[in-house]
């Protein structure tokens, strides 16, 4: 019951995470940059606090108790992966919801489910105190629910790869004109190459919550339940993104003189959309957190990132992101998200091995 429970915690997760994107598409008249810093404010600032306080007991005490290093390692891999997601947003922006998200949310999986194993396998001495109960890279070659896993994490790679074809098809098939019907910035070349290196960074997330252990550790000690233990470690992770995101929406609106959208109509349109896309993303990471506190190790953050892209597509298709294309392109998504669903199933036995 506990792991179902989880898997359904991280399925709310994914969903929140394949949908965050959506009500930006409402936002008119305002920049890129104008309205994701907007949702990104709430996203990283305003909602880790409000949940935080809300679930978790004497949170003032929680970061009185914790020490400069406790908060720092967290911290740090948030400044990763705000560099992640800054990317991930503008991967979205060029190559739309569907294959933006299968792209970088792939590689993110890969990433940020096996690196820490990795690396505490290979250098024990310096990443065991940083990546505190992570299990080595070993421990899933030799155990049955390690194996699966593994299993899981091939399975949704096969599932990725074959939306990211799909994606390819799309390219060859529709006009530019058709293109950004459905996503206005279309640019293949730029998209692909941004969406890489957001995957590779975003997975800094999975790794700065292991590395917030300790922080959890001290979570719970103040009398937070086992699920909200890693709110707190949210809140240091999202600050360390929010100030690489602000600086370069900053920059990005000094430099193209759109400071200035922040009054512009519609207002009350634009800053509910903003909001809610801000929440809606903080929301992943929230039941994620409630999900891997039951689940723990490669199947949550796994089964995250397959479900954001399962429901990512979804949207794609209801958004007419794949207007115009081949029965075949079709097909071949269907296939890739068929295939992404099994390794969901996949991941849930991992658990229950």
């Amino acid at each position: 019951m506990a792991i179902l429970l989880g898997t359904l915690f991280v399925l709310l997760g994914g969903f929140a995470n394949g949908s965050f994107y959506i009500p930006y598409k409402r936002v008119k008249t305002w920049s890129w940059e104008v309205y994701w810093l907007v949702g990104g404010i709430f996203s990283w600032i305003v909602a880790p606090w409000v949940f935080s306080f809300a679930t978790v007991p004497d949170l003032t005490g929680v970061f009185r108790d914790a020490t400069a290093a406790t908060l720092f390692k967290p911290f740090i891999f948030g400044v990763l992966w705000g560099i992640g997601g800054l990317t991930f947003g503008l991967s979205m922006r060029y190559l739309g919801v569907s294959l933006g998200m299968s792209i970088a949310l792939g590689l993110t999986l890969v990433f940020g489910a096996l690196l820490p194993s990795a690396l505490v396998s290979i250098a024990p001495k310096v990443f065991v105190n940083l990546f505190p109960g992570t299990a080595p890279f070993g421990d899933l070659l030799t155990t049955k629910s390690g194996l699966i896993s593994l299993a899981g994490v091939l399975i949704c790679i096969v599932g990725i790869a074959i939306n990211g074809k799909a994606g390819m098809m799309k390219d060859k098939e529709v006009s530019d004109e058709v293109k950004k019907e459905g996503v206005k910035d279309f640019d293949m070349k730029k998209g692909i190459f941004v969406a890489i290196f957001s995957g590779l960074m975003s997975a800094a997330f999975a790794m700065g919550v292991a590395a917030g252990k300790p922080l959890a550790d001290i979570t719970l000690a103040h009398g937070a339940s086992e699920v909200f233990q890693n709110n707190p470690s949210f809140i240091m992770i999202m600050f360390g993104g929010f100030l690489i995101n602000a600086a370069y929406c900053i920059y990005l609106q000094l430099k193209n003189k759109t400071m200035g959208d922040f009054v512009k109509a519609p207002l009350l349109n634009n800053y509910t959309f903003s909001i809610i896309a801000g929440v809606l993303w903080y929301l992943q990471m929230f039941f994620y957190g409630m999900g891997e506190s039951i689940l723990k190790g490669v199947a949550g953050w796994s089964l995250l990132m397959a479900s954001s892209i399962i429901f990512s597509n979804m949207w794609g298709l209801i958004t007419h992101e794949w207007k115009g294309v081949s029965r075949k392109t079709i097909v071949t998504l269907v296939v890739g998200l068929l295939i992404l669903i099994s390794s969901t199933v996949v991941f849930g036995l991992a658990k229950a091995a």
